[in-house]
């Protein structure tokens, strides 16, 4: 919330429930977590592509796509990592309150970050969906050679290789991304017990 005092939360007629009644289901946050080659994006946009089939207002926030726009400013300390996320997580909220199911693909690497993301936008709407994978199997996907100029000295604080990745202790869905084939993933998310309870019957 703003701490100036002449700024004041404007409550608009139209709200979260007639949104997602005008839709036909639920909105929500899926918060796909994981390293970089782990299978977020690609995951992330297909289970989007899934859920638009399905009828459903959906949007993909991506972490190079953000770099571009609104989160330009910032380097990958993690200072500013932590400001990135809290961004994206106030961008998210409103979406969701638009009555659309937002997807996220960031590595997020801190359990605090995704936490603070979590409480601001109630557990109930928070969807935490962990891409597991064996960072030998990322770096062989790693077409952009980040993972070899990390090991390099050529890119700092990279997660995985010289700043540490936190893995989530309880995430609603954990998906062993080496050895799960992308569709046996998307039905995987899909089917999330209390994903599934707001998505179209």
């Amino acid at each position: 919330m703003s701490t100036c005092p002449n700024v004041v939360w404007h409550a608009a007629t139209v709200t979260r429930e007639r949104r997602e009644k005008l839709h036909g289901h639920g909105s929500g946050i899926i918060w796909f977590t994981g390293l970089s080659g782990s299978g977020k994006s690609t995951l992330a946009h297909s289970v989007e592509e899934k859920l638009h089939q399905l009828g459903c207002a959906t949007f993909v926030l991506d972490g190079d796509n953000v770099r571009h726009g609104l989160c330009s400013d910032l380097g990958f300390s993690r200072e500013d990592r932590s400001e990135s996320l809290r961004r994206i997580g106030e961008m998210a909220k409103l979406f969701m309150e638009a009555g659309v199911l937002v997807l996220t693909a960031f590595i997020s690497p801190f359990r605090a970050d995704r936490e603070r993301i979590q409480q601001l936008v109630g557990k109930e709407n928070f969807f935490e969906v962990y891409c597991c994978c064996p960072i030998e199997i990322c770096e062989q996907r790693d077409v952009k050679g980040f993972y070899k100029k990390a090991r390099q000295g050529l890119i700092g604080e990279f997660t995985g290789v010289s700043s540490p990745y936190e893995a989530p202790d309880s995430p609603d869905l954990l998906l062993n991304t080496a050895n799960t084939t992308l569709e046996d993933c998307v039905l995987k998310v899909i089917s999330i017990q209390r994903l599934s309870r707001i998505l179209p019957r």
